[in-house]
C-alpha cells in the first residue's frame, strides 16, 4: 500500500457550511480535524481543534441549520476541541464518497494551513489513489507534498518517510553526517546519490522533521 500526502484547498476556504462558519470568526482559528467520517444517513461528524475563544462560536451555532448537535469538549488555555454531527455538505460529501468508492484510510489529524487547505494523509492501493484524485472536483486545487511505501507498524518511524527520503537519510547516516564531529557535507551526499545538495538539504529536512515528530507524539 502507498500513501498520499497533500494538501487540498477548497475555493471558499472550507469543506463544509459549518466549516466555512468556523472560519469566518475572526475570534477563532481552525488548528485541525481531528477526526471526520460519514455516516449512514448521509450526515457526518467532525471533530475540531481549534485555537481562540469558544464563547462566539457557541453563540453563532444557535442558528447555523448545517448543525444537528455538537458538543464543547475540553479547554486547555487558549485551545478548545469541538464535535459537531453535521448535515451533509460539499464539498466534504463528495470527498467521503471517492474515499468509500476507492477503500482509502483517511489519516488524521488533517491540519489546517493558512490560507483554508487541509493537509491530508491518505492510505490505499496505488492505482485507487490515483483514480480518486483524478476524480475530486475542479473547485478543489490539489497540492501533492509527498508519496510513499505505507507500512502500518507505527513502531517503525523511517515509515513516515518516502523512499527517496529514507535513501538520503540512511546515505547521509552511513556517510556520518549526523556524527560529531560530521563527517559528511551535503556535498557528499549529494555525489554520493548523484542529485544537487540542495536536494538534499530539502529532503533531510524533511526526513528529520518526520523522524522527530514521530519520537515525540
Amino acid at each position: 500500500m502507498r500513501y498520499f500526502d497533500f494538501t487540498l484547498t477548497p475555493e471558499d476556504g472550507a469543506i463544509h457550511p459549518v466549516d466555512k462558519a468556523i472560519a469566518q470568526l475572526p475570534e477563532v482559528t481552525r488548528d485541525a480535524l481531528m477526526h471526520v467520517d460519514s455516516l449512514g444517513d448521509g450526515t457526518g461528524v467532525l471533530l475540531y481543534r481549534l485555537t481562540g475563544d469558544p464563547a462566539p462560536l457557541i453563540d453563532q451555532l444557535a442558528d447555523e441549520a448545517a448543525v444537528l448537535n455538537y458538543e464543547l469538549l475540553d479547554t486547555n488555555e487558549d485551545e478548545f476541541h469541538i464535535y459537531f454531527h453535521v448535515v451533509p455538505g460539499e464539498p466534504a460529501g463528495t470527498l467521503m464518497k471517492l474515499a468509500q468508492k476507492y477503500a482509502l484510510i483517511i489519516d488524521t489529524p488533517l491540519e489546517f494551513t493558512g490560507n483554508g487547505g487541509l493537509r491530508t494523509t491518505v492510505v490505499g492501493i496505488h492505482d485507487m489513489l490515483r483514480q480518486a484524485l483524478e476524480e475530486i472536483p475542479d473547485s478543489i486545487r490539489i497540492s501533492i507534498e509527498q508519496v510513499g511505501r505505507y507500512s502500518p507498524d507505527g513502531q517503525n518511524i523511517l515509515s513516515a518517510l518516502t523512499d527517496r527520503q529514507l535513501e538520503v537519510f540512511q546515505t547521509a547516516v552511513e556517510k556520518g553526517y549526523y556524527e560529531i564531529p560530521r563527517r559528511a557535507t551535503h556535498k557528499d551526499i549529494a555525489d554520493e546519490l548523484g542529485c544537487a545538495p540542495s536536494t538534499v538539504d530539502e529532503h533531510l529536512r524533511k526526513a528529520e522533521s518526520r523522524v522527530l515528530t514521530s519520537l515525540v507524539q
